[in-house]
């Protein structure tokens, strides 16, 4: 969901593969032109990149796992504590700006790729459309969850694997793409062999009028991964706005609250739990009686390589 939150992050847990921070992402010599279609935009890389621009967390977090911070000469948009184990490779990246960098200041970085998780970071008042920078030799990647013409709006993990190859690919450091996923895969599936089948309802923020996640996102992809079922899997929105009444008639067995600390309504999980105790309809939902809450970094229900840790949580919390 694309806010800006900053959430807290599962102590001990960091990105599998990436112990050091900094994996050897040299590439072979004499690599031939990648050529995707990238959300319906032909993208050809001649060479691979040198000074690449991510756009925001996730798409950082996903050249850093990948070991490409040496090929880096911006980030922006931080939305929650680096993962422990990027940290010292994310500290010599330049950050551009406190959110999205302007057009200017993508330009003024000279960048030869850029890369975003979210379609809000290619429009006018930041980095501008994707096609004129491709005007400007700059190929730029967006996110197949996040197409201009939501060409795959559904969220798959197979999808985000993709995505990391294209990755590893454009780079050429496809060796490093495979020991990723397959890193990640593992942990999905670990997560997947120790939950139990629950009803969950996951509750992102707002009190007065919560948000919880509906259908085609990370929320509804981990529920199914683990052999759950989304308590709000039917509303054809991925972010629909709830109502509490509604919610204690579908009484889900266990409530995944977002942890996010920007100081909203609702944000951190504190909030929200004292909140479901004291609110007439909710303090009678049996998941609130029995305190079956499972908490998750807000940015983990966001396609990124923090998505496995949304399942690896909420199959621990489930297995309690």
């Amino acid at each position: 969901m694309k806010l800006k939150t900053v959430s807290i992050l599962m102590a001990g847990l960091v990105v599998a593969g990436c112990s050091s921070g900094a994996a050897d992402a040299t590439p072979t010599a004499a690599a031939d032109p990648v050529r995707l279609t990238n959300c319906g935009l032909p993208l050809t890389i001649g060479t691979p990149p040198k000074r690449a621009i991510t756009m925001e967390q996730n798409a950082t977090e996903i050249m850093l796992s990948l070991g490409l911070g040496d090929r880096m000469v911006g980030t922006s948009y931080q939305t929650d504590p680096v993962l422990p184990a990027l940290r010292p490779a994310y500290a010599k990246v330049p950050v551009l700006a406190k959110l999205y960098p302007s057009r200017e200041a993508v330009r003024a970085a000279n960048p030869d790729f850029v890369y975003s998780t979210y379609t809000s970071a290619y429009a006018p008042d930041a980095a501008g459309p994707r096609k004129d920078l491709a005007a400007l030799g700059v190929p730029a990647y967006l996110s197949r969850f996040a197409c201009e013409q939501d060409a795959e709006p559904v969220f798959s993990f197979d999808g985000l694997f993709g995505e990391i190859r294209d990755i590893a690919s454009v780079f050429d450091v496809a060796e490093q793409g495979e020991r990723l996923v397959g890193e990640q895969r593992g942990r999905l599936d670990a997560a997947r062999n120790a939950a139990p089948a629950r009803s969950l309802l996951w509750y992102y923020s707002g009190t007065s009028t919560p948000y919880v996640a509906g259908h085609g996102g990370v929320p509804d992809a981990v529920s199914t991964l683990l052999g759950a079922r989304n308590a709000f899997t039917d509303a054809t929105q991925r972010w629909p706005a709830g109502n509490w009444e509604e919610i204690a008639e579908r009484d889900p067995d266990v409530i995944v609250l977002a942890d996010l600390t920007r100081g909203g309504d609702g944000d951190s999980a504190r909030s929200k739990i004292e909140f479901l105790k004291q609110n007439p309809v909710t303090s009678k939902l049996d998941a609130v009686m029995h305190d079956r809450f499972v908490t998750v970094p807000g940015s983990s229900m966001d396609p990124s390589v923090r998505s496995v840790e949304a399942a690896e949580i909420v199959a621990a919390g489930l297995d309690r």
